[in-house]
């Protein structure tokens, strides 16, 4: 699998495709932002490792080019750890966020992860699973597209893998900590930003008013469920 690291310090880079190779991965790097953008628009790859802190274009702005138009996993390496800051690049679509200094396994675990359940994608759409609908929405689980009266909305894996969590079983509360697992397929840390994000972001992306969701309500003191929409 090939995967482009985007990464100015070269120490970094050097040390992260070598270790990568080691794990059978095919490694394209990029120093700076622009040469990011030529190539990733240029080739396929499974994953992004994307830093922040590059020259040129920054590393959010590379973020939002490749949303446009892809929804390839992206974990963000930066040495910003504030909470504000990863709520910002998991906002803009990231899928994973590693704070700087970090152990090459953490990494080589996360990229593990991520890849498994795009490659999860791709399999379950061979195997003719349902269409799910609620209200205007559909969710078509064979092609993996959403649509909202008939428009396709774009999410990535996250969004779609917490929005079929929740039409899938529409009269079960998940909290946090559940959908961080079941989505993630990772420990639950008590960090709560990741889950809140993407279901913000979601919002946006299929609700009529975000500030009033019908589609994915907040049982207060719980978590989250799947609105009592009729179906059309």
């Amino acid at each position: 699998m090939k995967i482009l690291l985007v990464e100015d310090d070269v120490e970094i880079s050097t040390m992260l495709k070598n270790f990568l190779s080691t794990e059978n991965y095919e490694v394209v790097t990029a120093s700076d932002g622009e040469s990011a953008c030529e190539t990733f628009f240029s080739d396929t790859f499974s994953l992004v490792l994307l830093d922040l802190m590059i020259p040129r274009i920054s590393g959010m702005e590379v973020m939002g080019k490749i949303r446009e138009s892809s929804t390839v996993p992206i974990i963000i390496l930066s040495a910003k750890d504030t909470d504000s800051d990863k709520t910002l690049g998991l906002g803009l679509g990231a899928d994973d966020y590693i704070t700087k200094p970090f152990s090459v396994t953490e990494v080589l675990a996360r990229i593990k992860a991520n890849i498994r359940r795009n490659t999860q994608y791709d399999a379950a759409a061979s195997v003719g699973q349902p269409v799910l609908t609620k209200g205007a929405l559909t969710m078509d689980l064979n092609d993996y597209s959403v649509k909202k009266d008939g428009t396709r909305i774009e999410l990535t894996s996250k969004e779609f893998e917490i929005l079929k969590l929740l039409l899938q079983n529409p009269r079960k509360v998940y909290t946090k900590e559940q959908i961080y697992s079941l989505v993630w397929n990772d420990a639950y840390l008590g960090d709560e930003n990741a889950v809140n994000v993407h279901i913000s972001r979601l919002r946006t992306k299929i609700e009529d008013n975000p500030r009033d969701p019908r589609y994915i309500v907040t049982v207060w003191g719980i978590g989250y469920k799947a609105g009592d929409l009729q179906n059309e």
